[in-house]
Protein backbone atom coordinates (compact mmCIF):
# COMPACT_ATOMS: atom_id res chain seq x y z
CA UNK A 1 0.00 0.00 0.00
CA UNK A 2 1.36 3.43 -0.49
CA UNK A 3 3.29 4.91 2.54
CA UNK A 4 0.50 7.78 2.25
CA UNK A 5 -1.87 5.55 3.50
CA UNK A 6 -1.32 5.02 7.09
CA UNK A 7 -3.07 2.92 9.30
CA UNK A 8 -6.03 5.08 9.87
CA UNK A 9 -6.44 6.02 5.94
CA UNK A 10 -7.69 9.40 6.58
CA UNK A 11 -7.49 12.48 4.73
CA UNK A 12 -5.32 15.65 5.23
CA UNK A 13 -7.25 18.71 4.15
CA UNK A 14 -4.41 20.45 3.12
CA UNK A 15 -3.52 17.68 0.80
CA UNK A 16 -6.56 16.31 -0.62
CA UNK A 17 -4.78 15.49 -3.76
CA UNK A 18 -2.01 12.84 -2.53
CA UNK A 19 -5.02 11.40 -0.36
CA UNK A 20 -7.11 11.25 -2.90
CA UNK A 21 -4.12 9.47 -5.30
CA UNK A 22 -2.99 7.39 -2.65
CA UNK A 23 -6.35 6.30 -2.03
CA UNK A 24 -6.93 5.62 -5.84
CA UNK A 25 -3.23 3.60 -6.37
CA UNK A 26 -4.09 1.22 -3.17
CA UNK A 27 -7.90 0.17 -4.69
CA UNK A 28 -5.64 -0.40 -8.21
CA UNK A 29 -3.82 -2.56 -6.33
CA UNK A 30 -6.08 -4.44 -4.22
CA UNK A 31 -7.87 -5.18 -7.62
CA UNK A 32 -4.93 -5.98 -9.49
CA UNK A 33 -4.49 -8.85 -6.65
CA UNK A 34 -7.56 -10.22 -6.82
CA UNK A 35 -7.67 -10.57 -10.23
CA UNK A 36 -4.38 -11.98 -10.49
CA UNK A 37 -5.55 -14.94 -8.52
CA UNK A 38 -8.73 -15.18 -10.76
CA UNK A 39 -6.78 -15.09 -14.09
CA UNK A 40 -5.59 -19.00 -12.93
CA UNK A 41 -9.27 -20.00 -13.24
CA UNK A 42 -9.15 -18.43 -17.03
CA UNK A 43 -5.91 -20.06 -17.46
CA UNK A 44 -7.42 -23.30 -16.23
CA UNK A 45 -10.60 -22.72 -18.35
CA UNK A 46 -8.27 -22.14 -21.34
CA UNK A 47 -9.66 -18.48 -22.07
CA UNK A 48 -6.47 -17.37 -20.82
CA UNK A 49 -7.10 -13.83 -23.59
CA UNK A 50 -10.17 -13.02 -21.11
CA UNK A 51 -7.61 -12.51 -18.27
CA UNK A 52 -5.25 -10.48 -20.45
CA UNK A 53 -8.12 -8.72 -21.06
CA UNK A 54 -9.29 -7.58 -18.01
CA UNK A 55 -6.50 -7.08 -16.01
CA UNK A 56 -5.37 -4.40 -18.82
CA UNK A 57 -9.14 -3.01 -18.21
CA UNK A 58 -9.14 -2.74 -14.33
CA UNK A 59 -5.09 -1.36 -14.82
CA UNK A 60 -6.98 2.31 -14.61
CA UNK A 61 -10.00 4.40 -14.29
CA UNK A 62 -10.57 6.98 -11.67
CA UNK A 63 -11.82 5.02 -9.08
CA UNK A 64 -14.39 7.04 -8.27
CA UNK A 65 -16.90 4.42 -6.56
CA UNK A 66 -14.24 2.51 -4.64
CA UNK A 67 -13.43 6.07 -2.91
CA UNK A 68 -16.86 7.43 -2.13
CA UNK A 69 -17.58 3.60 -0.65
CA UNK A 70 -14.55 4.28 1.64
CA UNK A 71 -15.52 8.03 2.24
CA UNK A 72 -18.80 6.69 3.45
CA UNK A 73 -16.78 4.20 6.00
CA UNK A 74 -15.19 7.10 7.02
CA UNK A 75 -18.37 8.82 7.86
CA UNK A 76 -18.45 6.77 11.24
CA UNK A 77 -15.19 4.78 11.14
CA UNK A 78 -11.03 5.07 11.82
CA UNK A 79 -9.69 4.16 8.14
CA UNK A 80 -8.70 0.59 7.56
CA UNK A 81 -7.46 -2.06 5.05
CA UNK A 82 -9.98 -4.34 4.74
CA UNK A 83 -12.56 -1.24 4.55
CA UNK A 84 -10.40 -0.13 1.67
CA UNK A 85 -10.17 -3.59 0.17
CA UNK A 86 -14.38 -3.68 0.37
CA UNK A 87 -14.62 -0.51 -1.53
CA UNK A 88 -11.86 -1.38 -4.07
CA UNK A 89 -14.82 -4.30 -5.09
CA UNK A 90 -16.59 -1.36 -6.56
CA UNK A 91 -14.51 -1.16 -9.49
CA UNK A 92 -15.05 -4.96 -10.57
CA UNK A 93 -18.63 -4.05 -10.40
CA UNK A 94 -17.79 -1.16 -12.74
CA UNK A 95 -15.96 -3.46 -15.20
CA UNK A 96 -18.64 -5.40 -15.33
CA UNK A 97 -20.88 -2.12 -16.17
CA UNK A 98 -18.68 -1.10 -18.91
CA UNK A 99 -17.65 -4.28 -20.24
CA UNK A 100 -21.73 -4.60 -21.43
CA UNK A 101 -22.57 -1.10 -21.97
CA UNK A 102 -19.37 -1.18 -24.76
CA UNK A 103 -21.42 -3.83 -26.11
CA UNK A 104 -24.83 -2.38 -26.06
CA UNK A 105 -23.88 0.78 -27.23
CA UNK A 106 -21.37 -1.05 -30.10
CA UNK A 107 -18.58 1.50 -28.67
CA UNK A 108 -15.27 0.73 -30.76
CA UNK A 109 -12.97 2.50 -27.55
CA UNK A 110 -12.59 2.43 -23.68
CA UNK A 111 -10.54 4.68 -21.64
CA UNK A 112 -8.52 5.14 -25.23
CA UNK A 113 -7.92 1.40 -26.03
CA UNK A 114 -10.24 -0.69 -27.80
CA UNK A 115 -13.12 -1.92 -26.19
CA UNK A 116 -13.17 -5.16 -24.52
CA UNK A 117 -15.67 -6.67 -27.28
CA UNK A 118 -13.11 -5.34 -30.47
CA UNK A 119 -10.36 -6.90 -28.93
CA UNK A 120 -12.29 -10.56 -28.38
CA UNK A 121 -13.07 -9.74 -31.61
CA UNK A 122 -9.87 -9.52 -33.36
CA UNK A 123 -8.22 -12.50 -31.01
CA UNK A 124 -10.94 -14.86 -32.32
CA UNK A 125 -10.08 -13.68 -36.29
CA UNK A 126 -6.50 -13.56 -35.34
CA UNK A 127 -6.55 -17.48 -33.96
CA UNK A 128 -8.74 -18.52 -36.82
CA UNK A 129 -11.76 -19.72 -35.09
CA UNK A 130 -14.86 -20.57 -37.03
CA UNK A 131 -17.97 -18.72 -36.53
CA UNK A 132 -18.24 -14.78 -37.03
CA UNK A 133 -15.72 -12.63 -34.74
CA UNK A 134 -18.13 -9.62 -34.25
CA UNK A 135 -20.51 -12.35 -32.44
CA UNK A 136 -17.72 -13.73 -30.55
CA UNK A 137 -16.33 -10.79 -29.22
CA UNK A 138 -19.36 -9.38 -27.80
CA UNK A 139 -20.68 -13.06 -26.24
CA UNK A 140 -17.07 -13.16 -24.97
CA UNK A 141 -17.18 -9.35 -23.33
CA UNK A 142 -20.64 -10.12 -21.62
CA UNK A 143 -19.39 -13.10 -20.10
CA UNK A 144 -16.45 -11.68 -18.60
CA UNK A 145 -18.48 -8.66 -17.60
CA UNK A 146 -21.02 -11.48 -15.58
CA UNK A 147 -17.50 -12.80 -14.02
CA UNK A 148 -16.82 -9.11 -13.01
CA UNK A 149 -20.19 -9.50 -11.13
CA UNK A 150 -19.74 -12.13 -9.43
CA UNK A 151 -15.76 -11.17 -8.21
CA UNK A 152 -17.12 -8.02 -6.97
CA UNK A 153 -19.42 -9.41 -4.60
CA UNK A 154 -16.87 -12.30 -3.65
CA UNK A 155 -13.93 -9.42 -3.04
CA UNK A 156 -16.43 -8.11 -0.88
CA UNK A 157 -17.23 -10.74 1.08
CA UNK A 158 -13.34 -11.75 1.82
CA UNK A 159 -12.28 -8.37 1.80
CA UNK A 160 -11.80 -8.46 5.95
CA UNK A 161 -15.01 -6.69 6.57
CA UNK A 162 -16.65 -8.25 9.52
CA UNK A 163 -19.85 -10.20 8.51
CA UNK A 164 -22.06 -8.06 10.56
CA UNK A 165 -20.58 -5.19 9.09
CA UNK A 166 -21.18 -6.20 5.83
CA UNK A 167 -24.57 -7.58 6.83
CA UNK A 168 -25.85 -4.05 7.19
CA UNK A 169 -24.81 -2.92 3.91
CA UNK A 170 -26.37 -5.89 1.51
CA UNK A 171 -29.69 -4.00 0.80
CA UNK A 172 -28.55 -1.15 -0.11
CA UNK A 173 -25.79 -3.11 -2.36
CA UNK A 174 -28.44 -5.27 -3.77
CA UNK A 175 -30.51 -1.63 -4.51
CA UNK A 176 -27.55 -0.60 -6.24
CA UNK A 177 -27.30 -3.54 -8.89
CA UNK A 178 -30.91 -3.58 -9.26
CA UNK A 179 -30.94 0.08 -9.72
CA UNK A 180 -27.93 -0.17 -12.26
CA UNK A 181 -29.87 -3.09 -14.22
CA UNK A 182 -33.28 -1.13 -14.95
CA UNK A 183 -31.44 1.85 -15.83
CA UNK A 184 -29.58 0.24 -18.50
CA UNK A 185 -32.75 -1.39 -19.42
CA UNK A 186 -34.71 2.58 -19.39
CA UNK A 187 -31.19 3.63 -21.29
CA UNK A 188 -31.77 0.61 -24.25
CA UNK A 189 -35.05 1.45 -24.65
CA UNK A 190 -34.81 5.13 -24.97
CA UNK A 191 -34.27 7.22 -28.13
CA UNK A 192 -34.12 10.98 -28.90
CA UNK A 193 -36.71 10.49 -31.86
CA UNK A 194 -39.74 9.51 -28.94
CA UNK A 195 -39.11 12.78 -27.45
CA UNK A 196 -39.27 11.97 -23.62
CA UNK A 197 -39.70 14.61 -20.68
CA UNK A 198 -37.14 16.27 -19.01
CA UNK A 199 -38.20 14.04 -15.89
CA UNK A 200 -38.14 10.79 -17.57
CA UNK A 201 -34.43 11.78 -19.09
CA UNK A 202 -33.13 12.18 -15.55
CA UNK A 203 -34.88 9.72 -13.82
CA UNK A 204 -32.57 7.13 -16.17
CA UNK A 205 -29.90 8.81 -15.46
CA UNK A 206 -30.21 9.04 -11.80
CA UNK A 207 -30.83 5.11 -12.06
CA UNK A 208 -28.31 4.26 -14.25
CA UNK A 209 -25.19 6.01 -13.27
CA UNK A 210 -25.98 9.11 -10.67
CA UNK A 211 -27.23 6.29 -7.92
CA UNK A 212 -24.11 3.95 -8.69
CA UNK A 213 -22.02 6.75 -8.91
CA UNK A 214 -21.89 8.73 -5.23
CA UNK A 215 -25.10 7.93 -3.63
CA UNK A 216 -25.14 3.99 -3.21
CA UNK A 217 -21.43 3.79 -2.86
CA UNK A 218 -21.69 6.18 -0.11
CA UNK A 219 -24.57 4.37 1.69
CA UNK A 220 -22.73 1.09 1.40
CA UNK A 221 -19.72 2.43 3.24
CA UNK A 222 -21.88 4.21 5.82
CA UNK A 223 -23.57 1.30 6.78
CA UNK A 224 -21.06 -1.11 7.04
CA UNK A 225 -19.08 1.88 9.39
CA UNK A 226 -22.53 1.77 11.52
CA UNK A 227 -23.55 5.38 10.38
CA UNK A 228 -26.46 6.54 12.27
CA UNK A 229 -29.78 7.52 10.44
CA UNK A 230 -29.04 11.45 10.30
CA UNK A 231 -26.07 10.48 8.91
CA UNK A 232 -27.13 8.25 6.88
CA UNK A 233 -29.87 10.34 5.55
CA UNK A 234 -27.85 13.44 4.79
CA UNK A 235 -25.02 11.15 3.23
CA UNK A 236 -27.80 9.96 0.22
CA UNK A 237 -29.17 13.43 -0.73
CA UNK A 238 -25.79 14.45 -1.06
CA UNK A 239 -25.04 11.70 -2.81
CA UNK A 240 -28.22 11.70 -4.81
CA UNK A 241 -27.27 15.60 -5.97
CA UNK A 242 -23.81 14.91 -6.15
CA UNK A 243 -24.59 11.42 -8.63
CA UNK A 244 -27.22 13.50 -10.66
CA UNK A 245 -24.51 16.58 -11.34
CA UNK A 246 -22.06 14.13 -12.24
CA UNK A 247 -24.13 12.48 -15.05
CA UNK A 248 -25.62 16.21 -16.22
CA UNK A 249 -21.23 16.80 -16.87
CA UNK A 250 -21.91 13.25 -18.51
CA UNK A 251 -23.90 14.30 -20.84
CA UNK A 252 -22.29 17.53 -22.08
CA UNK A 253 -19.16 14.91 -22.28
CA UNK A 254 -21.45 13.21 -24.84
CA UNK A 255 -21.98 15.89 -26.83
CA UNK A 256 -19.46 18.36 -26.65
CA UNK A 257 -16.25 16.34 -25.28
CA UNK A 258 -12.92 15.26 -27.14
CA UNK A 259 -11.82 11.41 -28.32
CA UNK A 260 -9.07 12.47 -27.01
CA UNK A 261 -9.85 13.06 -23.54
CA UNK A 262 -12.78 10.89 -22.79
CA UNK A 263 -11.66 8.05 -24.94
CA UNK A 264 -15.08 7.53 -26.71
CA UNK A 265 -16.02 9.11 -30.03
CA UNK A 266 -16.84 12.03 -29.96
CA UNK A 267 -20.62 13.21 -30.64
CA UNK A 268 -21.09 9.63 -29.65
CA UNK A 269 -24.11 10.32 -28.12
CA UNK A 270 -25.89 12.18 -30.74
CA UNK A 271 -24.65 9.60 -32.94
CA UNK A 272 -26.23 6.63 -31.19
CA UNK A 273 -29.54 9.25 -30.82
CA UNK A 274 -29.34 8.72 -27.05
CA UNK A 275 -32.10 11.54 -25.04
CA UNK A 276 -30.05 13.31 -22.66
CA UNK A 277 -30.35 16.33 -20.89
CA UNK A 278 -28.31 18.13 -22.86
CA UNK A 279 -30.33 16.71 -26.41
CA UNK A 280 -33.62 16.84 -24.92
CA UNK A 281 -33.18 20.36 -23.42
CA UNK A 282 -32.07 21.69 -26.52
CA UNK A 283 -35.27 20.28 -28.42
CA UNK A 284 -37.08 22.05 -25.65
CA UNK A 285 -35.68 25.62 -25.53
CA UNK A 286 -35.54 25.97 -29.21
CA UNK A 287 -38.25 28.15 -31.10
CA UNK A 288 -39.92 26.09 -34.37
CA UNK A 289 -37.21 26.86 -36.91
CA UNK A 290 -34.44 25.12 -34.88
CA UNK A 291 -36.47 22.77 -33.60
CA UNK A 292 -37.09 21.73 -37.11
CA UNK A 293 -33.85 21.46 -37.90
CA UNK A 294 -32.91 19.08 -34.51
CA UNK A 295 -35.64 17.02 -35.60
CA UNK A 296 -34.54 16.62 -39.13
CA UNK A 297 -31.03 15.67 -37.66
CA UNK A 298 -32.54 13.25 -34.77
CA UNK A 299 -34.13 10.97 -37.70
CA UNK A 300 -31.09 11.30 -40.26
CA UNK A 301 -30.11 7.87 -40.94
CA UNK A 302 -26.74 9.51 -41.59
CA UNK A 303 -24.05 11.85 -39.39
CA UNK A 304 -21.26 12.74 -40.69
CA UNK A 305 -18.63 14.83 -39.00
CA UNK A 306 -20.28 18.10 -40.81
CA UNK A 307 -23.85 17.38 -39.46
CA UNK A 308 -22.83 16.88 -35.92
CA UNK A 309 -20.50 19.80 -35.95
CA UNK A 310 -24.04 21.95 -37.11
CA UNK A 311 -25.88 19.44 -34.30
CA UNK A 312 -23.72 21.38 -31.81
CA UNK A 313 -23.93 24.58 -32.86
CA UNK A 314 -27.58 24.35 -32.82
CA UNK A 315 -27.66 23.53 -29.49
CA UNK A 316 -25.17 25.98 -27.91
CA UNK A 317 -27.94 28.19 -29.93
CA UNK A 318 -30.67 27.06 -28.18
CA UNK A 319 -29.38 27.62 -24.66
CA UNK A 320 -29.84 24.27 -23.38
CA UNK A 321 -25.50 23.97 -22.50
CA UNK A 322 -26.24 26.61 -20.19
CA UNK A 323 -29.05 25.60 -18.94
CA UNK A 324 -27.21 22.16 -18.00
CA UNK A 325 -24.30 23.84 -16.61
CA UNK A 326 -27.02 25.89 -13.78
CA UNK A 327 -28.41 22.72 -13.12
CA UNK A 328 -25.05 21.35 -12.31
CA UNK A 329 -24.28 24.35 -9.93
CA UNK A 330 -27.47 24.33 -8.55
CA UNK A 331 -26.90 20.27 -7.48
CA UNK A 332 -23.02 20.96 -6.45
CA UNK A 333 -24.59 23.65 -3.90
CA UNK A 334 -27.56 21.40 -2.59
CA UNK A 335 -24.57 18.96 -1.63
CA UNK A 336 -22.80 21.10 0.20
CA UNK A 337 -25.93 22.24 2.04
CA UNK A 338 -26.32 18.83 3.07
CA UNK A 339 -22.49 18.47 4.07
CA UNK A 340 -23.39 21.48 6.51
CA UNK A 341 -25.46 19.54 8.16
CA UNK A 342 -23.62 16.14 9.05
CA UNK A 343 -22.18 15.07 11.77
CA UNK A 344 -19.04 13.82 10.62
CA UNK A 345 -14.74 15.02 10.72
CA UNK A 346 -14.04 17.86 9.40
CA UNK A 347 -11.26 16.02 6.94
CA UNK A 348 -14.00 13.94 5.64
CA UNK A 349 -16.48 16.76 4.93
CA UNK A 350 -13.43 18.32 2.78
CA UNK A 351 -12.67 15.77 1.21
CA UNK A 352 -16.42 14.79 0.24
CA UNK A 353 -16.40 18.71 -0.81
CA UNK A 354 -13.58 18.28 -3.58
CA UNK A 355 -15.57 14.93 -4.78
CA UNK A 356 -17.98 17.10 -5.44
CA UNK A 357 -16.21 19.70 -7.42
CA UNK A 358 -14.23 16.43 -9.22
CA UNK A 359 -17.15 14.74 -10.21
CA UNK A 360 -18.60 17.62 -12.22
CA UNK A 361 -15.46 19.84 -13.36
CA UNK A 362 -13.86 17.17 -15.09
CA UNK A 363 -13.36 16.69 -19.22
CA UNK A 364 -13.52 13.37 -19.33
Amino acid sequence: MPAALTERCWPDPGSFGAWRNGVRQAVLTHVADFVAERCVELDEAGVDVAGDILTQFVSGGKCLRSTFMYLGWLAGRFGSDPALRAAASLELLHAFALLQDDVMDASATRRGRPAAHIQFSGWHRDSGLSGSSKRFGESAAILLGDLCLIWAEQMLRESGVAPRRLQQAWPRYDAMRTELALGQFADLASDARDLPTMHAVLDVARRKSGNYTVRRPLEIGAAMAGCGDRTMSALGRYGAAVGEAFQLRDDVLGVFGLTSTTGKPSGGDLIERKPTSVVMAAHQLADAPTRRQLTELMNSDDIDDSALDHWRALIVATGAVQWVEEMITSRVESARKELGDMDIDESVHHALDNMAVECTERSQ
